[in-house]
């Protein structure tokens, strides 16, 4: 057993990077308890492995005393001197009182510390690996579903994609590719846990990175995104190279490079817009494919009205209000959106107001 031991150790530390200490340490942990649970010893004992030959040695250690009250723990200092003259009391002694069966049960708990320690050790090889990608986009295998997740297949492990995280309508057959965003990645005591998503605003981020070379290179860069993911979606991008049209090199040729990320999003709508350092023209391009005739902000500067010509107000507003909701968030401002002709009133009293202000000032002059 003992060149057996030795060999599985050496291999260990080889094949799969696990420090031979470490195995050790664990070993003789799980071998004082073995001892204790074989042989109904309460007593404190030392398991010691020895590197060099592969044996097991087990202790009973006991403290010097001048009165014996539990010889399973202490030692007379009479006794103690017999076994040599040096010792004192509160001295520990070991007394080696290791089994002659003992190793077929070291054997045994050796396996299964190995066992453990590998497990551990390749869970913490996948957790490494694919704790690196989170954030990020991978292509996976529809495995199966139940009633709280779809089991997505990566590779070394399976992800799970969690009801709010999946595209409503969307139907997840088994063995169907998906690219999906990993989310998160948590190291729990059942091993790595991979977290995905194909809802996450930031799923589109990195499918515009694959499809759009500039985007890639930061040439063209996304400023912000909105989405209700399986209907629509709306993208800020901007240049930082003005001989570059940020929407243009975005959508493609045709619309070719903004129609394969809507394929792979199952039909998906892709409002692209100018970012712009203005908050009055962004949102104007937000509110697109509808046509802004003013913005006028508020004292509170994250609140402003839009003003459109009546034919384009259900426009502006979208479908169950969703252009306004996504045009929204995209910016980070609360949007009111108005009709021309409910804002006449309000521009007549802006006119009073500046006739009277140049009053004013004609006044002082």
């Amino acid at each position: 057993m003992s060149k057996e031991m030795l060999n599985a150790l050496d291999a260990l530390e080889t094949e799969k990077g696990i420090s031979k200490e470490i195995v050790i340490e664990a070993l003789e942990a799980a071998l004082v308890s073995a001892y204790k649970r074989h042989y109904g010893q309460a007593q404190n004992v030392e398991v010691e492995f020895d590197e060099k030959k592969g044996n097991i040695h087990v202790y009973a250690v006991k403290e010097v005393t001048e009165e014996v009250m539990d010889s399973q723990l202490e030692v007379s200092f009479e006794e103690a001197l017999k076994i040599n003259k040096a010792y004192e009391i509160g001295d520990k002694i070991r007394f080696e009182v290791t089994p002659k069966d003992f190793g077929r049960i070291a054997a045994q708990t050796a396996k299964q510390v190995i066992l453990q320690r590998v497990r551990e050790a390749e869970r913490n090889i996948i957790y490494n690996e694919f704790s690196a990608y989170e954030n990020d986009i991978m292509q996976g295998i529809v495995e199966r579903q139940d009633n709280r997740y779809i089991y997505v297949n990566l590779g070394k492990i399976e992800a799970v994609l969690s009801r709010q995280d999946q595209i409503p309508n969307e139907v997840y057959q088994p063995h169907d590719r998906i690219k999906v965003y990993v989310s998160k990645v948590e190291n729990t005591s059942k091993g790595p846990q991979v977290f995905v998503s194909r809802s996450h605003p930031d799923l589109l981020k990195r499918l515009f990175e694959q499809e759009i070379p500039e985007v890639y290179d930061g040439v063209v860069e996304i400023v912000s995104i909105a989405r209700e993911a399986g209907d629509r979606a709306k993208i800020a991008v901007r240049s930082r190279d003005p001989q570059i049209d940020p929407v243009g090199t975005c959508v493609g040729q045709k619309g070719q490079r903004v129609q394969a990320i809507v394929n792979e999003l199952k039909g998906e709508n892709m409002d692209i817009v100018e970012w712009d350092e203005d908050p009055a023209i962004f949102i104007s391009n937000a509110l697109n494919p509808a046509q802004v005739q003013d913005v006028i902000f508020e004292e509170n500067e994250r609140v402003c009205t839009v003003v459109v010509p009546d034919y384009q107000l259900s426009l502006a507003i979208g479908k169950r209000g969703q252009n306004a909701r996504l045009a929204a968030k995209l910016t980070n401002f609360k949007i009111d959106i108005k009709p021309e002709s409910e804002m006449e009133d309000f521009y007549a009293e802006l006119a009073i107001e500046e006739t009277a202000v140049e009053a004013e000032s004609k006044e002082e002059e």
